[in-house]
């Protein structure tokens, strides 16, 4: 029991300070056996201190050493009061000189302090640690397995149900407990890998010194004045338009600077492809995908970004840099009938408007440019304070952020969350924000994107969990507490927190609220509906393959599903937790409206009624979802009608009171959950509802004369197999990146003159159908001119008959999306 407390309370002060906060853990692991005499905890932190007392002495000596001609050529021109320390002069990782003396160096000196330094920096059979300033930007040598019996953290021993995890940043083997968290490695490629809390916390304090250095001693060329004739424009990313480059740059590079590279015309670049359907009830997407070109993260900017002004003339544009807030804030209280347009970046817009919505004064911020890299608009409604003079900044940048994650194929879709640092919008407790699509909710007299968007709502930090793990409980709780339904479209700042610490919830037997390994799984359009003395568990035939899923991962005598919100239901069930911690069950509903048939959130089967119980099943509403206990003979007839897709009936009640009995019915439907909705052609305005769509991030892109062209997304409007799935052909799919290599070679010269004509979405719908072949090209619902059309049907029909000669092609008609962009790389 000792060493479980004591390794557990120093993982926890290693998480919280990022040091260990107990000194005798390790020797009470020791006393019992439970680590090797020899393992030392050689953490990052010890390492890091042998390094910078390395580097002090190595300054030292250099700065007591009169400096040669040589070194004084070396030494940069800089406008502050020093230079910027190199990264190249700190210590680099030592490698063995045999197998036979591996993790053993040689020090700096003889003697017996050299020798004790020497024994700390040694693991039995275990490779050298990473200094500091190699740690995480080069790949560690890993502990081999047999090397590591126990958890080199908190020496907890490895068995069958205690795997072996190694950290990507030092190599060592740890167990879940002590490697459970991710960092963004760049000997990774920027994406994120896994990594223990003492590698953790030592990468998040280097970030933070080094960005705090990086401030501190370039201040004065960010606040310097340019003269009259090198003004430029900048954009709240630190990005300069039209492919300029600016030698101050202070924004952290996103990706990895070693693979920068200039792009000429009409050039390709290609990533793995990252595929998803359309989900409307996907939680979240987890796609990494780091992009081969070098894009700049963005900073926390001070003061309002440029202002967009049109002058008139059809595509000509300036931009006004030094308004006052003041001014903004006069102009937005007069009632101005079009918003304010904030440069964020050249492809990426924020529109501000004061609007008035239900009866509450609220900023109205929604974004302008995030279809480009396959995100939906994001639109904020943020309640207005009392005497507000200040625009709520921290939104541009957060769209910002969430623009640069989409471009790794991180997108935002229903029920999915954002998470904000601290400070956020003025308040400490301030998390992010729960998106959502309107559904019940009015719109009117509010200035919205084009669909697919996304409203934000804003959310504390004691809520996280909830957002994290069951959105839809803590979005039909918000509709409670504000009278709307499901859920309101503002935000309202410094409120209470809804839900407090997770105490006796069924969700903690459901769900992994500490490492989030498990939640409830979510099939897609599937809904349960209470009605008087039946329940209706509904699911799409389509997502019969999402519900074996689901299923094969279920344990035995237990499955639990989350279900959709049911937007034909006219009420639903809310959890509601009171002031001492319990969970109450509510009901919400349509103002004005009887309750006919009522939605839950989740339903639970479990098999451990005895047959002997007198009950040929209980069923219960338990918080916001549905409890059904049945015996095991009946939990394998479930199982075995759900694998076989067909209808099930449970009835619940005692043997011999049929007339207080009552049914839950399991049923297949033929009806396909909508989704894509309001989103239409650009060729020529045709409804893309319930069509699949394929999102390709970042796959192909072209570039010439400052602009982008860029293949965003597929839908298929018509082939031979069911359209609820991606199509599997590789001839289907390579015909397909061949057709869009095709368009963008074919536009990359006129790629100017497109846009300068309002021409940024295009269009490209392919038809064929073994008789015929067909293709059709337009931007903003018209066709695009005859000689781009001409053009575009030679390159096009030259790629298909390349193809058809080696496979023959099925009836199929698709349309590609490609948007033109301005090159910010």
């Amino acid at each position: 029991m000792r060493q479980a407390v004591s390794a557990t309370l120093s993982v926890w002060g290693e998480r919280r300070f990022g040091y260990s906060t107990l000194n005798d853990s390790r020797e009470a692991l020791l006393d019992e056996g439970w680590l090797m005499p020899g393992l030392k905890e050689n953490s990052v932190i010890e390492e890091k201190e042998v390094a910078d007392s390395e580097q002090e002495q190595h300054d030292t000596a250099v700065a007591r050493s009169p400096p040669t001609p040589e070194d004084a050529r070396r030494v940069p021109q800089t406008r502050g009061e020093g230079a910027q320390p190199e990264a190249a002069t700190r210590s680099s990782p030592r490698t063995p000189e045999s197998p036979s003396a591996r993790g053993v160096h040689s020090t700096n000196g003889p003697g017996p302090e050299g020798g004790a330094s020497d024994r700390r920096r040694v693991s039995l059979g275990a490779p050298p640690m990473q200094c500091c300033s190699s740690l995480g930007s080069t790949a560690p040598l890993w502990v081999p397995d047999s090397h590591a019996p126990a958890c080199m953290k908190c020496g907890s021993r490895f068995s069958f149900t205690r795997r072996r995890h190694h950290c990507r940043a030092c190599g060592k083997v740890f167990c879940v407990v002590c490697c459970d968290l991710r960092f963004r490695l760049s000997h990774l490629g920027g994406k994120e890998g896994r990594v223990c809390v003492t590698c953790h916390s030592t990468l998040m304090n280097s970030g933070y010194l080094m960005e705090r250095y990086y401030l501190r001693h370039h201040a004065d060329v960010n606040t310097g004045t340019l003269r009259k004739e090198q003004k430029k424009v900048w954009f709240a990313d630190s990005v300069l338009p039209r492919n300029e480059v600016s030698s101050t740059n202070t924004s952290p590079t996103h990706g990895d600077s070693s693979q920068t590279h200039t792009p000429t015309a009409a050039h390709v670049e290609s990533t793995h492809l990252s595929e998803k359907i359309n989900s409307p009830c996907l939680e979240r997407e987890e796609v990494v995908s780091s992009p081969k070109r070098n894009a700049a993260k963005p900073l926390p900017h001070h003061g309002l970004p440029p202002i967009l002004t049109s002058t008139g003339v059809k595509g000509d544009y300036t931009v006004e840099e030094k308004r006052t807030e003041s001014s903004l804030l006069e102009e937005l209280e007069q009632g101005l009938t079009e918003p304010l347009v904030f440069v964020l970046n050249a492809n990426l817009l924020a529109m501000v408007k004061i609007v008035s919505y239900m009866n509450r004064r609220c900023w109205c911020v929604m974004s302008k440019g995030m279809h480009a890299v396959g995100q939906p608009e994001v639109v904020v409604l943020l309640q207005c304070l009392p005497e507000e003079k200040r625009f709520p900044t921290d939104i541009f940048s957060h769209f910002i952020q969430i623009y640069w994650d989409a471009q790794t194929g991180k997108l935002l879709n229903h029920l999915s969350h954002s998470s904000a640092g601290r400070g956020f919008l003025g308040g400490s407790e301030h998390a992010g924000f729960l998106y959502v699509r309107p559904t019940f909710q009015s719109l009117d007299g509010l200035p919205l994107p084009p669909q697919p968007f996304l409203f934000g709502l804003l959310i504390l930090r004691a809520e996280l969990p909830w957002a994290r793990a069951f959105p839809l409980r803590l979005l039909l709780r918000l509709g409670a507490e504000y009278r709307f339904y499901p859920c309101p479209l503002f935000s309202v700042r410094f409120r209470e927190p809804l839900f407090g610490q997770i105490r006796n919830s069924i969700m903690r037997l459901l769900v992994d609220f500490r490492y989030y390994r498990y939640t409830l799984p979510v099939v897609t359009g599937m809904m349960v509906d209470l009605e008087a003395r039946s329940t209706y568990i509904k699911i799409p035939k389509t997502r019969h393959a999402e519900l074996l899923k689901a299923l094969n991962r279920s344990i035995e005598r237990v499955l639990a599903m989350a279900a959709c919100f049911n937007e034909r239901a006219d009420s639903h069930l809310i959890c509601v937790q009171t002031a001492d911690g319990e969970y109450q069950t509510q009901a919400i509903s349509i103002h004005s409206q009887p309750r006919r048939v009522t939605g839950s959130c989740f339903f639970v089967f479990s098999g451990s009624l005895k047959a002997s119980s007198g009950y040929l099943a209980k069923s219960s509403i338990v918080e916001d979802g549905l409890m059904v206990q049945i015996t095991m003979e009946t939990m394998m007839d479930l199982r075995r009608a759900l694998r076989d897709m067909t209808d099930f009936t449970l009835t619940c009640g005692k043997l011999h009171q049929a007339d207080r009995q009552e049914y839950v019915h399991i049923r297949w439907q033929d009806e396909e959950p909508c989704f894509n909705k309001g989103i239409i052609s650009p060729i020529d305005g045709k409804s893309m509802e319930s069509i699949t769509c394929v999102k390709t991030y970042q796959r192909l892109e072209y570039r010439a004369n400052g602009k982008v062209i860029r293949w965003t997304e597929v839908f298929f409007l018509q082939r031979e197999k069911p359209s609820n799935a991606p199509s599997r052909d590789p001839n289907q799919k390579r015909l397909t990146e061949r057709l869009a290599r095709a368009f963008c070679l074919t536009l990359c010269q006129s790629l100017g003159l497109l846009k300068e004509d309002g021409m940024s979405k295009l269009g490209l719908r392919v038809t064929l159908d073994g008789q015929k072949t067909e293709f059709l090209a337009g931007s903003n619902g018209q066709r695009l001119p005859e000689h781009y059309q001409d053009s575009l049907k030679k390159a096009l029909m030259a790629v298909v008959q390349g193809t058809s000669q080696h496979h023959e092609h099925t009836s199929l008609q698709l349309e590609l999306i490609f948007y033109i962009l301005e090159d910010i790389s």
